[in-house]
């Protein structure tokens, strides 16, 4: 009764907050953008000015890509944009047919340009709305979050939203884990991914942990449930432990300032430095950006320390608490301030490794979880795996993932299906090992739950934890992604039920989000949408590698090679040595390097793109303006510059 009286009070909520669109379909706009609206057309403008989401009803189209055309004239007349890809999107929340049109920007603008039609079965199927974006890269990342919850909230008038609320789970029964595993084998094949690890919980035991496929490609080991992977960014929440761990001992505070309990804590604007309090470490809210090419082209051999030095060059891109913020150098030092209050004396990221195994993994009997990659690598092992510029899946290089070790906790750590179900054990025991001895404090558990960020509609970050109750039930997750190893750690609090997932391929990626939802159909006979989701990203995938190799150019031509200098440095990333052997281009940083192949872009300029299996996608774009040889590579809020040397 009280469930159900709850998700009738969110409901009741939500319908409060709604707006229309002339068609009369329901929306929540996105917090802090401006609304103007004209006729059938409203547009919303983010704060910084230079990002807007229009949305248009169309009354009458013959298909997506007319609705896409009209709502273009309508809120932009004469624009003309190549169309790079047009890919669809699984029937969902009342839209049975939905198509994504992404365009062609160069570089050098900085811009991301897409629009999105749906259409409701509701009427003569001639009736679409139609969502356009236009917006700089930079605000884009900042502002994801409340664009994504103005996406995912527009629903066609009158659709009522699935709720799980007050139903009884169905029991994971060895039928229903076998339909689960065939689910994820289904994928596996059609992704090429080699191996995954599962394991799933019920009534708050293990009824099934171990592995389907094998450890490397073209080798016989099986994965199993011993099986080590990198579990990556799921080390966020097990350092967020560490710290409640810390406050239980009185070592430190959730309100303490940070640079109180850790003096060498310290960003390059001192007033942020004073607001920052341990909690907002390992909240995603300070504003302090995604800056991870600084760590990715950094030495794994490093010290702990280099967390610190590069957060003392850093800046806020937006307001404390204002927007969702990924930051995983915060996380690193929240971690390594957890691990001086509890070892002091100790160099921090031995006292890391140190507290985190005789605080947590030891008596959870985690006895394979390691941060220590030698041990990893030498015994029972997943290899990672990258997709190959032909689309084939092949070995990757553990050179990049070795980057992340100098902020380890947020997200170096080597786990396994049965160590992994320990810690979703422990998180559905309120902080007590799976025999019910006490871990953390029940208070500071909880702590790590209460929202701190809003990430989506019905979707908030706690402090390493993702909470979302979009379906009127609790589900708590956090996922992890490293070059070829991708995961996922999902819970039920209130019905004692979870999974989690460890893949050892780059393709892996697209089971995490399928599983959850399967997970919710098998445990509450749910819409069935689980098969049609991961069926569209597959083949949404494929498109996308099909057209990227359409734009890329291999061998690199002469032409293009002659422009390069030899070696190249950046004040923040570190040196570039450009090799050509054997007709083929290969740039070498500092700690790794790729095979590239040339992009030729709109507006004339060429971009080197990186190849190799797990590490494609890099961009680095020659400005062929600059006084010495230069190549620029950006991330969404910053830009770097490799200038040549002798």
């Amino acid at each position: 009764m009280q469930r159900l009286l709850i998700a009738t009070l969110l409901a009741a909520a939500f319908a409060a907050q709604a707006d229309t669109t002339t068609a009369g379909h329901t929306y929540s706009p996105p917090e802090a953008f401006t609304a103007s609206s004209s006729g059938t057309l409203t547009r919303f403008t983010a704060p910084e000015g230079d990002a807007s989401v229009t949305l248009v009803d169309i009354a009458r189209a013959k298909d997506a890509a007319d609705a896409v055309a009209q709502a273009w004239a309508q809120a932009q007349p004469g624009f003309k944009r190549t169309l790079r890809l047009a890919t669809p999107r699984p029937a969902r929340n009342g839209w049975v047919d939905q198509q994504v049109f992404d365009y062609e920007t160069s570089p050098n603008e900085k811009l991301a340009l897409q629009a999105i039609a749906r259409r409701a079965s509701t009427g003569d199927g001639t009736a679409w709305v139609v969502l356009l974006l236009q917006a700089s890269e930079a605000t884009l990342e900042k502002r994801s979050a409340p664009i994504g919850k103005f996406f995912g909230s527009l629903r066609p008038q009158g659709y009522a939203r699935e709720s799980f609320a007050g139903k009884t789970a169905q029991p994971l029964t060895p039928e229903r884990v076998e339909a689960l595993k065939a689910f994820v084998a289904q994928g596996m094949k059609a992704l090429d991914v080699p191996g995954v690890g599962l394991s799933f919980i019920d009534g708050g035991k293990v009824v099934w942990a171990g592995g389907l496929g094998v450890r490397e490609l073209g080798k016989p080991e099986p994965v199993n449930a011993d099986t080590l992977f990198m579990a990556a960014s799921n080390t966020k929440a097990m350092t967020t432990a560490l710290l409640a761990r810390a406050v239980d001992a009185g070592k430190l505070r959730w309100d303490q300032p940070a640079a109180e309990a850790f003096p060498a804590f310290k960003l390059a604007d001192p007033d942020v430095t004073q607001s920052v309090q341990i909690k907002h470490l390992v909240c995603a809210c300070t504003g302090m950006p995604r800056q991870d090419l600084e760590w990715l082209f950094g030495n794994g051999a490093a010290p702990a320390k280099t967390t610190f030095d590069q957060l003392g060059a850093m800046k806020p891109t937006s307001k404390f608490g204002e927007v969702f913020q990924y930051s995983n150098l915060m996380v690193g030092a929240g971690g390594y301030i957890a691990a001086a209050a509890l070892k002091p004396g100790k160099e921090v990221g031995v006292a890391y490794d140190q507290a985190m195994q005789e605080l947590l993994f030891g008596p959870l009997g985690m006895k394979n979880t390691t941060f220590d990659y030698s041990r990893a690598l030498r015994g029972n092992r997943a290899w990672p795996h990258g997709d190959a510029l032909d689309g084939s899946t092949q070995r990757a290089s553990m050179d990049l993932n070795r980057t992340i070790i100098p902020a380890r906790p947020a997200g170096a750590v080597w786990t396994s299906p049965n160590d992994f179900s320990r810690w979703v054990l422990m998180e559905l025991n309120k902080g007590k090992t799976p025999e019910g001895q006490p871990l953390i404090g029940e208070a500071n558990w909880a702590e790590r739950y209460k929202p701190q960020v809003m990430v989506g509609e019905d979707v908030y970050y706690g402090m390493g934890l993702f909470v979302d109750k979009q379906y009127g039930i609790t589900v708590a997750s956090h996922g992890g992604d490293m070059l070829g190893f991708h995961s996922n750690m999902i819970w039920l609090p209130e019905y004692n039920a979870g999974v989690t997932i460890l893949t050892n391929s780059d393709a892996g990626v697209l089971l995490r989000g399928p599983l959850q939802r399967k997970l919710l159909e098998v445990l509450f006979d749910g819409r069935p949408e689980a098969d049609e989701r991961l069926k569209v990203a597959i083949a949404n995938r494929k498109a996308e590698a099909d057209k990227m190799r359409q734009l890329l150019t291999l061998p690199v031509p002469a032409d293009a090679m002659k422009g390069l200098a030899a070696k190249y440095t950046s004040p923040e990333l570190g040196s570039l040595r450009v090799e050509r052997k054997a007709g083929k281009l290969r740039f070498h940083f500092a700690h790794w390097n790729s095979e590239v192949a040339l992009r030729k872009n709109e507006d004339g300029t060429q971009s080197y793109w990186t190849i190799d299996p797990g590490i494609g996608g890099i961009e680095l774009v020659r400005d062929d303006k600059a006084p010495q040889p230069t190549l620029v590579l950006r991330d969404a809020q910053h830009e770097y510059r490799f200038v040549a040397t002798r």
